[in-house]
């Protein structure tokens, strides 16, 4: 089988409340393969009030609205909105994809809710101190709300190998969500960290939105609208450059300045004068 050498990867929200319709912007601009949502937030009051619930329960119209444009383009979704019940969420979307009469495959990331383990984990020897203060974690122990570990991108590459068309995790690394389709598509091993690095700042790009499409450039006078803006897409080549875009039409703006402020601002890499970053195009 004969390995593609770019993908396209777009993300549609950069927080829970940003801009729903930037999810339909992104498919309905052009060519991706696969579109992100970052929308992870505080969701355990939720679900103590219903144990149903704890996910990103907006998400749900995003996916009744365009799950069909989504397996019409062949553009697969990954999306943190599964919050504390991704399985909960994932089922969700199974049904609506049912209503639709669209046979989707639907996975779940699960194993990052650490919430009914704390004891065991004490119990283990697994301190849990406060990294800045030195405090014993037995003095919040009963206040804790929630407790979740980051998953990283292996394992949504996992469930893409199986087979899924939307992924829908819990609390997993927000780049990693970018970083998972190249180790899925390009076959990068795990011990490639040049690539992987690469990638990682790609998905640094993605993860906060507009702010890399010019929501957040300090010379605002210099994007020419705000309006109906642009969310970032990245083309990743399988030698681990890429090229930052926008959907063609939209708003604001993407260019060596917007990319690398919101570089400084989510990162704290500086700008070392690469333009690698910006202009590749992938040998097809």
């Amino acid at each position: 089988m004969k390995v593609r050498q770019s993908l396209r990867i777009g993300n549609a929200s950069g927080y829970w409340g940003d801009d729903l319709g930037a999810f339909r912007r992104q498919l309905s601009g052009g060519r991706l393969d696969f579109l992100t949502e970052v929308t992870m937030s505080v969701l355990q009051k939720q679900r103590a009030r219903d144990p149903d619930l704890g996910y990103a329960v907006d998400f749900l119209e995003l996916m009744r609205e365009s799950l069909p444009l989504l397996e019409a383009n062949d553009t697969k979704v990954i999306t943190n909105t599964g919050g504390l019940n991704p399985l909960g969420c994932a089922e969700k979307v199974a049904e609506i994809a049912a209503e639709l009469k669209l046979k989707i495959r639907i996975a779940a990331v699960d194993g990052d809710n650490l919430m009914d383990r704390l004891d065991e984990l004490l119990h283990k020897g697994i301190s849990l101190t406060n990294l800045d203060t030195r405090e014993d974690f037995s003095q919040i122990r009963d206040r804790v709300q929630s407790a979740n570990a980051y998953l990283g991108s292996h394992s949504i590459a996992r469930a893409l190998e199986e087979g899924a068309e939307v992924v829908v995790a819990g609390r997993v690394i927000d780049a990693g969500m970018a970083v998972a389709p190249p180790l899925f598509e390009f076959g990068w091993e795990s011990g490639d960290w040049n690539r992987l690095a690469s990638a990682l700042v790609a998905g640094h790009i993605l993860e906060c939105g507009a702010q890399a499409s010019g929501g957040n450039l300090t010379d605002w006078d210099e994007v020419p609208s705000f309006l109906e803006m642009g969310y970032p897409i990245v083309e990743m080549c399988s030698d681990g450059s890429f090229h930052v875009t926008k959907p063609e039409g939209s708003g604001g703006l993407v260019n060596r300045k917007t990319v690398t402020e919101d570089r400084y601002r989510t990162t704290g890499l500086r700008d070392r004068g690469s333009a690698r970053l910006l202009h590749p195009r992938c040998d097809r």
